[in-house]
């Protein structure tokens, strides 16, 4: 079975947001004008436009996945109010992307650890099922042989030990405690 790391849903998420917006937005049956401040334009102007412009990504059915993509993207500036985007102003998206930040960063390592720690899973299952298939050599006499049949024993012990403490950690980190 594959199973897609988080670093991969990342890369994926943002074609399937690109997917939502060309597929629903409201933006898309206006001026596109009108989502964007022309160079020199008196900032009266701009706040009425831009208030239209928010009120045309409120009624959309898409806005998050707009905003979503406007933050992944990096569009907004704090010392300029230029543009529309998923019903925030520029400068509104450089402050929640700066106060995300942290919590961005937090759930990337906390993905990346997960990536870690699964992986660490998928091995010690691997190892458990190919040292089982093994059947210790009888060539060397029935004494030699109780003594390998005994180190395999120990080795899938310490290996089934091993996901079970992976599996523990996962489900006392995710909220799980004790496995139904």
């Amino acid at each position: 079975m594959h199973r897609m790391t988080s670093t991969q849903a990342r890369r994926m998420r943002r074609p399937v947001l690109q997917a939502a917006i060309d597929a629903g937005a409201k933006c898309a049956e206006a001026d596109p004008d009108l989502f964007f401040r022309a160079d020199g334009e008196p900032t009266a102007t701009w706040q009425a436009q831009r208030a239209e412009a928010i009120r045309v990504c409120h009624g959309c059915p898409v806005r998050a996945a707009c905003e979503e993509l406007a933050l992944r993207d990096g569009d907004g500036n704090d010392r300029v109010d230029d543009l529309v985007r998923g019903g925030r102003s520029g400068c509104e998206l450089a402050a929640l992307r700066k106060r995300q930040a942290q919590r961005l960063s937090e759930a990337m390592t906390a993905d990346e650890a997960a990536d870690a720690e699964w992986r660490n899973l998928i091995e010690a299952s691997v190892e458990l099922w190919a040292e089982a298939r093994v059947m210790p050599t009888r060539s060397a006499g029935i004494r030699h042989q109780a003594e390998l049949v005994a180190q395999q024993n120990q080795r899938l012990r310490e290996l089934a030990d091993r996901i079970t403490a992976v599996r523990s950690a996962r489900r006392a980190r995710t909220g799980w405690g004790v496995a139904a």
